[in-house]
């Protein structure tokens, strides 16, 4: 019996000390303790000491460790590691990580997260919000911007140019603004709740584009010649990367240029001559300066010794003889300036390349790290913008709106929809709050930002749906009132846009999150590639083993986790929060090992099982969905009536997390590996389930009922009360119909007898003359049925009016 709790204890010492992560001498040390012990118990005998030995001693002395042990797996993981290439390279180097590391290791520092700054915005960037920004939202009209204009009004162009829109990124030195990333994504947001047009006109030259490019890497002269040029608008900018044969796989760009000497402006220079066919380039139709991407050849060996020079970047005058720009693609009805540029044998300088002839060949390692801080702030941005707005306007609209004697609002079947655009409103902007702030921090987050741009413009999309769904045919038919349509059909362009979302959650997440955020894998790559030998050696010792003790770990994390519902975990706080903190650190050491198990299994296969990728990536999402979540409630000072929306958002993600990792159990091709998964992660079976109705319930009424929360939703959106903005009109007669609601009843009362809730200027007038209310409650009234009818009315045409004008 004292054999067996020996045993016990032995497995239990083991166990506790992989939870708690234990180095190799502490955990040495700890066993050799209770070997001695058990010496003294006639437990231990000379074997068991001879067996501990025989472990203990080659893992513990390293230069034994290292020749034994260590040198062979090197040798082993050099011949099966999978090729990467230069252009995957690049990629991986490029940008930094941050709190999504901290998901990757199986042990959340949730402090660390919560000792994050909250971002905030400066007096001037605080003014520029309610001043210009405020301004040119009041001065677009969408319907005439996507139906009468097909283009933003040339009042509305100069204004830009004048404010300076164009120059959000750019420094001060150079004439800009110089504002935060959280100070662009604030503005877009405000953008976006007018016109999807304007919000895209502006973003794209504040993204991934020349400025953007001239200030990391340009030369004094390029910066001193362009920068002030592009912050007032004298120059338009355009980035041309997509081409017909190379969408998403922007590396495989046939677009080229040939090293050569030609004329230019009267002289003989040195110089390019290139050729491209290149689409989809947004603002490229009035664009003035275009940011060209191809790949350069030298075969008269002009520069050097290299034929193929790679990827380069350069920025082309578009008056240049020979360039083709000013035709128009139509996304869908969206007619931001989108379209194609074309150039053949164009000759131009060496010096046009961005940052000189010495940046030749540079051009994917700069798009690469300058995508990572864009690709955060944009799209993203737009769609949670978009979403903001749609959340209050769908809200009033379900209040407003009735059927069978009730707001459609109060109906369970549209509490769902409701929810989902509420708690995804309130998710997408903890979202783009976070990884602004860490850019604003200094970071660089490749992986966040991919995060980023592929749920919040699913997310999006899901929403736009439910809102179309909810307003029923005010949705479908097109007019100045309509608010939700261009939405709706201008979804997939952000879907498509910046790296295609299939390709991004199936290969780009959980592809670079993998290597960028495991604390070893990096690492163990880095030393194989590694020509000195023995340094080769020694960082491969220390990842290999780091690596197995982390993967221990996680595996006892997970199996602990199951069998108490991680119910143990200490958590940064003790309310309403608690459970789901607890349920994070369990999902994160699930995705730590499932990491490790995959890779193992898989190795080098792993990056060709799409569905395994998109599933873990999947999982890693969720997981900084539901911490931004969490961040934003405890910063804007976990207000317990703001608590419907996080739990609503929390909910769904965790639930997300877990028919994620079930998935992926379910299709595991190894069935050795499934059973253990399934035993180890799920043992007693999944249990999660989606957002309650009564969660729902809870959410879909704060979008239908104007307070402190609802507003904190829709923080900083353009919501005028002007006739000819809808959404901002929907606000003033939300407040009139619950205003005037009592008033109703006391009339229907007063007259003794049921009048439906329409028609209310008739109501007025006859409860007047009957003294039951008064004068000021009669024009309420009055009022109300005012914006009611204009809230459910649609617009309609003369046929002539439809035609195609010539």
């Amino acid at each position: 019996m004292e054999f067996f709790t020996w045993i016990i204890i032995a497995i239990s010492l083991c166990i506790f000390m992989a939870y708690n992560r234990a180095s190799l001498s502490t955990f040495t040390l700890s066993f050799a303790t209770l070997m001695a012990i058990g010496t003294f118990a006639d437990i231990v005998t000379f074997i068991g000491w001879f067996l501990f030995a025989i472990v203990a001693l080659p893992l513990n002395l390293a230069q034994v460790r290292k020749e034994y042990i260590s040198a062979p797996l090197l040798k082993i993981f050099k011949g099966i590691m999978p090729e990467m290439s230069q252009t995957e390279q690049e990629a991986i180097d490029a940008g930094t990580t941050w709190f999504e590391a901290e998901l990757f290791k199986g042990k959340p520092d949730w402090n660390k997260l919560h000792n994050y700054p909250q971002p905030r915005l400066s007096a001037e960037e605080l003014a520029f919000l309610n001043g210009p920004v405020e301004e040119i939202c009041s001065m677009v009209n969408d319907w005439e911007v996507t139906h009468e204009l097909a283009d933003l009004s040339p009042e509305v162009w100069q204004y830009m140019k004048d404010k300076k829109f164009f120059a959000m990124i750019i420094k001060k030195e150079f004439g800009g603004l110089d504002f935060s990333a959280f100070a662009q994504s604030r503005v877009l947001q405000k953008l976006s709740s007018v016109s999807s047009v304007l919000a895209s006109t502006v973003g794209v030259p504040n993204s991934l584009g020349p400025a953007e490019l001239l200030q990391h890497y340009g030369t004094k002269e390029q910066q001193d010649y362009y920068l002030p040029r592009l912050a007032t608008g004298e120059e338009i900018p355009c980035f041309a990367l997509t081409s017909p044969e190379a969408g998403s796989d922007a590396s495989s760009i046939p677009d080229f240029g040939i090293v050569c000497k030609g004329q230019f402006d009267g002289k003989e220079v040195l110089g390019m001559k290139l050729t491209w066919d290149k689409r989809y380039i947004t603002l490229a139709p009035v664009a003035t300066v275009l940011g060209l991407a191809f790949k350069l050849q030298d075969p008269e060996h002009l520069l050097g010794e290299e034929e193929n020079l790679g990827i380069t970047c350069a920025l082309i005058p578009t008056d240049i003889e020979g360039v083709i720009t000013g035709r128009r693609h139509f996304p869908l009805n969206i007619p931001f300036h989108n379209g194609p540029t074309q150039g053949n044998e164009v000759f131009v300088p060496l010096d046009f390349i961005i940052g000189g002839a010495e940046m030749a060949g540079q051009g994917w390692r700069m798009l690469v790290e300058c995508l990572s801080v864009g690709r955060a702030i944009t799209l993203p941005s737009n769609s949670t913008g978009g979403v903001k707005s749609l959340a209050l306007a769908t809200g009033a609209y379900a209040r407003i709106r009735r059927q069978f004697k009730l707001p459609i609002g109060k109906m369970e079947g549209i509490h769902e929809p409701l929810a989902r655009i509420g708690g995804n409103a309130y998710l997408m902007d903890a979202v783009t709050t976070m990884s602004t702030g860490a850019i604003d921090l200094g970071e660089k987050p490749s992986v966040i930002s991919a995060i980023a741009k592929y749920h919040l413009t699913e997310k999006m999309r899901q929403c736009v749906s439910d809102s179309m769904d909810i307003h029923g045919g005010k949705g479908i038919c097109m007019g100045k009132s309509n608010y939700v349509a261009r939405n709706y059909q201008g979804a997939p362009i952000a879907i498509t846009v910046e790296g295609a979302n299939i390709l991004t959650r199936s290969m780009i997440i959980y592809g670079q999150g993998a290597i960028r955020c495991h604390p070893y894998v990096l690492a163990e790559i880095a030393a194989t590639q590694n020509e000195d030998e023995k340094q080769a050696l020694d960082d491969f010792d220390h990842a290999f083993f780091g690596h197995v003790g982390f993967s221990i770990s996680n595996i006892c994390r997970s199996l602990w986790f199951s069998f108490t519902g991680a119910r143990l975990q200490r958590t940064p706080f003790n309310d309403e929060t608690t459970r789901y903190y607890q349920l994070l650190n369990r999902f994160s050491a699930n995705l730590a090992m499932l990491s490790d198990i995959s890779m193992v299994t898989l190795g080098g296969e792993l990056k060709r099982k799409e569905r395994i990728s998109a599933r873990l990536g999947d999982v890693l999402s969720y997981l900084y969905l539901a911490s931004a979540t969490l961040k934003r409630y405890n910063d804007e000072g976990r207000k317990i009536e703001d608590f419907p929306l996080v739990q609503w958002a929390l909910e769904d993600s965790l639930f997300k997390i877990q028919e994620a990792i079930n998935d992926l159990i379910s299709n595991f091709p190894s069935k050795a590996a499934k059973a253990f998964l399934q035993c180890t992660i799920f043992p007693l079976g999944t249990w999660l389930q989606k957002p309650s109705d009564i969660t729902d319930q809870a959410v879909s009424e704060i979008l239908q009922t104007p307070s402190e929360t609802r507003s904190r939703l829709g923080k900083w959106q353009y919501l005028q009360r002007d006739p000819a903005f809808p959404m901002g009109q929907l606000e003033q007669t939300l407040e009139d119909i619950i205003a005037c609601e009592p008033i109703y009843t006391k009339a229907c009362k007063g007259l003794d007898k049921y009048l439906p809730f329409y028609r209310l200027n008739l109501v007025a007038e006859e409860a007047l003359a009957a003294g039951i209310i008064t004068q000021e409650e009669a024009d309420l009234l009055c009022r109300a049925e005012i914006g009611r009818k204009i809230a459910i009315d649609v617009d309609d045409f003369a046929s002539e009016e439809l035609r195609i004008k010539t």
